[in-house]
């Protein structure tokens, strides 16, 4: 008997609100031109009529900004979330991991559109990916408990709580690599919330990205919950969605080149590497070194250039780098990283990207799949996977599988939409990345620390070896917490329980991450 799968529409509760989101914009607006400030209740209908439309249709659209709306999802994919809930940086999610929770039943997004046909070969390309994801999951936790025990130098005497400890540890490593199978029409859930004129702006924008149908689903139930509050919040102002022709992104199809031609193109050009530099500011560290002493009110001859950047590096001057409330951005000194800024040419898999995007301050301009696909099996393969046989034999069938699926989904007429769903978060993307050293510092601080996703790692330390070759005098002091704050305030690592095991300090870069 076939597993059975557990779907259907989204999920969406409004959890927390602004109690009259309108009158609030409305009155933000009046107390720019009040010498005090205007409360909601002073609103008046026809300033409701008059000041909304005025303001909104002008572009004044910080006074929708003060209202935010906390949305409960669930039944909501992992391609809906990467490809539009995630792909700007106004937000905050909380979302469930696929990292730490272990995926016991088959719970997805199955298009509503598919004849009974292509609904079965959809179905069964779920039902495979599941049980590769299990097989890999028991398969690698030996690899994952052998290489743990090394690291926590587990002997056969250890307490038995211990033992518990790191059998629990191994089997999250375990999951964690084996999601890679899983495809991206997995369901999730999570808390979001946005403020007013994001929403505004996703409810006109909901028909772009690669899962237009799924995201209008969405965005349509919280447009209807914040109307369901305060109905003049969207029918005094808004222009409403985009129509499908409307949407430039696929206006012209004669732009799309091939995809596993493109795919070529640029992992020749990334090499060996994760992430490439391609582009940086130039004078890097002279313009830094110039802004520090703008703010302090120096001159080189009182702070010259290497004394400059100590200053804003150095965690023993700049000791807000130790802090992890990440106060970079409110300090005059810490902001002179503002003005160095690098790109990069990446490839990750969706699920490692899923979790890259979340540093919004370090946007990418990420593909559209729909206009990328590559017919051949495309995806990341773990270091894990790669060094057990067994595994690697395991997780290729399941990517020849998802790509087959796929293929036959297409042969029956279904859009590329719908069809791309059953592809593994093993998928490969390519895309360029650009930040500031300020933001890419404080990412580098999160993302070398060994408890970082393997593959957001390794980019990472690709992205520091690489700055080290072009501006070594700003690559001082980068790393993951325990290597600013080693020597200088304790603890060091400030993970806790959740501590690698490696002293990882005392020897960065030039270090081993085994797992």
């Amino acid at each position: 008997m076939d597993e059975p799968i557990r779907t259907g529409p989204p999920v969406v509760t409004l959890r927390n609100s602004w109690s009259r989101p309108y009158d609030g914009a409305i009155a933000a607006a009046r107390t720019c031109y009040s010498p005090r400030v205007i409360g909601p209740d002073e609103i008046t209908a026809g300033q409701r009529d008059s000041i909304g439309p005025l303001t909104f249709e002008g572009g004044h659209h910080t006074v929708y900004q003060h209202a935010h709306f906390e949305f409960g999802l669930e039944n909501v994919s992992r391609q809906f979330v990467w490809t539009f809930l995630h792909a700007h940086p106004f937000y905050n999610s909380e979302q469930s991991s696929q990292r730490f929770v272990r995926l016991d039943e088959v719970a997805a997004y199955v298009p509503a559109s598919l004849s009974d046909p292509a609904r079965a070969v959809y179905e069964d390309a779920l039902r495979s990916a599941w049980e590769s994801y299990r097989a890999l999951s028991a398969l690698l936790k030996e690899d994952t408990h052998r290489i743990l025990a090394e690291i926590r130098h587990l002997t056969p005497n250890a307490a038995e709580k211990r033992r518990r400890k790191v059998a629990r540890e191994a089997e999250k490593k375990a999951i964690e690599i084996a999601r890679y199978v899983i495809p991206v029409a997995a369901f999730t859930s999570m808390v979001h919330t946005l403020s007013g004129i994001v929403l505004h702006r996703l409810h006109r924008m909901m028909r772009t990205g690669d899962a237009p149908t799924e995201a209008s689903a969405v965005v349509t139930a919280m447009v209807d919950h914040v109307r369901a509050l305060d109905p003049d919040f969207f029918d005094k102002v808004g222009q409403g969605p985009l129509s499908a022709a409307e949407v430039i992104e696929t206006r012209w199809p004669e732009v799309r080149a091939d995809g596993d031609a493109q795919a070529t193109r640029l992992d020749a050009q990334l090499g060996d590497r994760t992430s490439l530099l391609v582009d940086w500011t130039a004078r890097g560290p002279e313009t830094t070194a110039e802004a520090v002493r703008a703010v302090l009110g120096a001159t080189p001859e009182t702070l010259p250039d290497a004394e400059a950047l100590s200053r804003v590096l150095d965690p023993s001057y700049n000791r807000y780098r130790l802090e992890t409330l990440n106060l970079n951005v409110h300090s005059p000194l810490s902001r002179a990283l503002y003005h160095a800024s690098y790109t990069f040419l990446k490839r990750l898999s969706h699920t490692a990207d899923s979790q890259d995007q979340r540093h919004r301050m370090v946007p990418g301009s990420r593909p559209l799949m729909t206009l990328t696909d590559t017919r051949r099996p495309d995806f990341v393969l773990p270091p894990l996977v790669a060094a057990n046989p067994r595994a690697r034999e395991i997780y290729e069938a399941a990517m020849a599988q998802a790509w087959q699926a796929k293929e036959r989904l297409r042969e029956m007429d279904v859009p590329l939409e719908s069809a791309l769903y059953v592809l593994p978060n093993a998928k490969a993307l390519r895309f360029h990345e650009t930040g500031s050293l300020l933001y890419l510092a404080h990412k580098w601080v999160m993302r070398t620390c060994f408890n970082a996703q393997e593959e957001i790692y390794r980019a990472s330390m690709d992205e520091l070896d690489q700055l080290r070759a072009v501006h070594p005098a700003l690559a001082r002091h980068m790393g993951p917490p325990c290597v600013l704050r080693a020597g200088r305030i304790t603890p060091t690592c400030t993970e806790g329980e959740h501590f690698c095991g490696v002293p990882v300090w005392r020897h960065f870069p030039a270090v081993e991450r085994r797992i």
